[in-house]
């Protein structure tokens, strides 16, 4: 098992990133265009004269591609839900908190705004020098047009949030008018206001203070468990660069030369060399960092890289270095197959999902009647909902009552999303009726929706009453 995670080492002043490259800073930048090209990207296409996917509050759809859900399709999120995070856990099983280093918004989102800033301002140690300087017309000049850059970018993540709920097109074209909506332009300026919060300022204290994520991780570990780890056994007793470069010292020392460049790239002011911590976001710039630092003085890399703690305890001769199988972990296997549960119910719901979906409602106020020649009626209430954007012609009958008639007393079409009530009269032939009278019947409606494309038949349970 891994051991105790210690507290993060937070620094006094706010935490002043350096910049860095290598193949992981590659890989979250990579997922940084990813995400982003998502989110800003989707909202834009349009699907059959209409957004490709949005969530419509205001008349409770979810539009995605040809698939529309209503409210009533609420387990289908639940479903996902279950999925993502199953995909969490076994994540963070195997690779520890890759999810918040390389994918989590704050994450993202932070970067970005970092990029910004050392666009605006420099490196570390030019930005550490520009915070003491007195306030000039460069360092004003610098400052504004960063804050300026934020809240753009700020502005834009929240109108395009917007956009995921209501029409993006329209909205951008109210917006160029300052036509807004009320409610659009709320919304757009809140989620903004969070965005240029959390990534302009707070930044490393949401990862620190705020986020649960970082504080149930340990449970969702174990000694097999991928983490960001400093090889001690190999680093101590650290030297510094001109005692590595000294063959003779460099017999004594650590590989570690004391550079301290992988806390000066830490986006959380972390340590990394104390070991385990909870604020470590695996984001692992800091092997980028130490690699380059070993490329400089001839050193092999990865003094600090992705390890299990079996390894080093079995490095420190705790132990032996065994690496349990990936599907030999009961936890994989429990998370894996949960995950497969869920993705299977998934599928299997929206491939039996009908075009139509009907409830049937007995009426309440007249349970059973007799019209003509005794004749029994029973008439019946039925919300019908069509899941398309096509045409849906109705058909209806009754089975497991022999000789009953279906009276429809309006034409049975449904348009493109409609959602509307049919009174629907069941009728039991006289000789039918006293042969069976008293007695409460089953039956099924036969529902047959039928497009220019397909047909699809329902049946939906309900009874028959016939008066003694």
């Amino acid at each position: 098992m891994p051991g105790p995670l210690l507290p993060g080492v937070e620094a006094a002043n706010k935490v002043q990133a350096r910049a860095t490259n290598g193949r992981f800073t590659r890989m979250r930048w990579a997922t940084l265009w990813a995400t982003q090209l998502f989110f800003f990207g989707i909202p834009w296409l349009q699907w059959h004269g209409r957004q490709l996917a949005r969530f419509d509050l205001e008349a409770k759809r979810f539009y995605l591609g040809n698939l529309i859900l209503l409210p009533q399709d609420l387990i289908f999120l639940t479903g996902l839900l279950v999925f993502c995070a199953m995909l969490l856990f076994v994540v963070t099983t195997l690779a520890g908190r890759v999810w918040c280093g390389f994918s989590c918004p704050q994450t993202v989102y932070t970067e970005l705004f970092m990029w910004v800033e050392r666009r605006f301002e420099g490196d570390r140690h030019l930005r550490l020098k520009l915070d003491r300087s007195p306030w000039t017309a460069q360092k004003l000049l610098r400052r504004g047009g960063k804050q300026a850059t934020w809240v753009a970018i700020s502005l834009w993540t929240g109108f395009t949030f917007v956009g995921w709920f209501s029409p993006i097109r329209e909205m951008a074209q109210q917006a160029l008018h300052l036509d807004m909506g009320f409610w659009d332009t709320f919304w757009a300026g809140f989620y903004g206001l969070l965005c240029y919060t959390n990534a302009g300022f707070l930044r490393e204290k949401v990862c620190l203070h705020m986020c649960p994520y970082g504080r149930f991780q340990g449970a969702l570990m174990d000694a097999d468990t991928l983490i960001v780890a400093y090889d001690a056994q190999r680093g101590e007793p650290r030297g510094t660069q001109r005692e590595a470069r000294n063959k003779a010292s460099a017999q004594q020392a650590g590989a570690c030369v004391d550079c301290t460049v992988c806390v000066q790239v830490c986006p959380t002011g972390i340590d990394i060399r104390q070991g385990a911590q909870a604020a470590c976001i695996s984001c692992a710039l800091c092997i980028d960092a130490c690699d380059h630092i070993m490329d400089r003085i001839g050193q092999p890399r990865g003094l600090i890289r992705f390890a299990t703690p079996r390894e080093l305890d079995a490095q420190q001769g705790a132990g032996a270095n065994t690496a349990t199988p990936v599907f030999a972990r009961h936890r994989v296997r429990i998370y894996a197959g949960l995950m497969a549960l869920a993705v299977a119910a998934l599928v299997w719901s929206v491939m039996q999902r009908p075009d139509v979906r009907v409830d049937v409602i007995r009426d309440r106020g007249v349970m059973a009647r007799m019209v003509d020649d005794g004749v029994i009626e029973n008439v019946y209430r039925l919300q019908l909902m069509n899941q398309t954007e096509v045409l849906q012609r109705i058909d209806l009958g009754v089975d497991e009552l022999p000789g009953a008639q279906v009276v429809v007393r309006e034409p049975m079409l449904l348009g493109p999303i409609e959602d509307r009530q049919v009174m629907v009269a069941v009728r039991l032939p006289a000789a039918e009726a006293a042969r069976l009278r008293g007695k409460i019947l089953g039956l099924h409606f036969r529902i047959a929706s039928r497009s220019d494309n397909q047909t699809s038949l329902i049946r939906e349970p309900s009874t028959f009453i016939v008066p003694r």
